[in-house]
């Protein structure tokens, strides 16, 4: 209501528009716009969708922030549905838990390391992330295996792990050793 207020080419009080519709927020919906504090849990998730849409992939709440005031805010789906996670969820989206994330990000660092021929570094990850956008970020990976001492040391150790058990040698320097070799 102050932005309408103090729109310069408002010629319309902001009182006349609750008379004639009967709410601010039921005017703001005949007119195509989400109330931002009172949006019903349909209203928020057709938002998340159409962001969806527009961006090709699953929305993050940077994204929200990006669209500020067009888009409800982070906290109201926190409020509504008790966190951003569980709205995306409830809207369609695929949100993978911390194990999910987790398998997630060995596999991309294993399928990775077969092409660069050692353990990836966060360096690596960026490039590759820039050509696959559907990877986790390096920045996802790293706060995933962040344990007290550097995220993506624990990473590369976990990736190794998984490697060994898979019979892959890996040396010292982190290349990966050729079999038989």
């Amino acid at each position: 209501m102050r932005e309408f207020a103090g729109d310069a080419q408002t010629c319309v009080h902001p009182q006349t528009v609750v008379v004639h519709f009967g709410s601010w927020n039921r005017a703001k919906r005949l007119a195509g716009l989400v109330p931002r504090r009172f949006a019903t849990e349909g209203e928020l998730l057709g938002r998340l969708r159409a962001l969806g849409d527009e961006l090709g992939r699953t929305p993050t709440g940077k994204d929200l922030d990006e669209r500020r005031p067009g888009m409800p805010s982070k906290s109201l789906y926190w409020h509504t549905f008790g966190s951003l996670s569980s709205a995306l969820r409830a809207a369609g989206f695929d949100v993978p838990g911390r194990d999910e994330r987790i398998r997630r990000a060995l596999d991309q660092g294993e399928r990775l390391a077969g092409r660069l021929g050692r353990l990836p570094r966060l360096a690596d990850w960026q490039r590759a992330r820039r050509r696959s956008p559907r990877m986790l970020s390096e920045w996802q990976v790293y706060r995933l295996f962040a344990d007290g001492t550097g995220g993506w040391t624990t990473f590369r150790a976990a990736l190794r792990g998984r490697l060994e058990e898979k019979g892959v040698e890996i040396g010292l320097d982190g290349r990966i050793c050729p079999p038989g070799a």
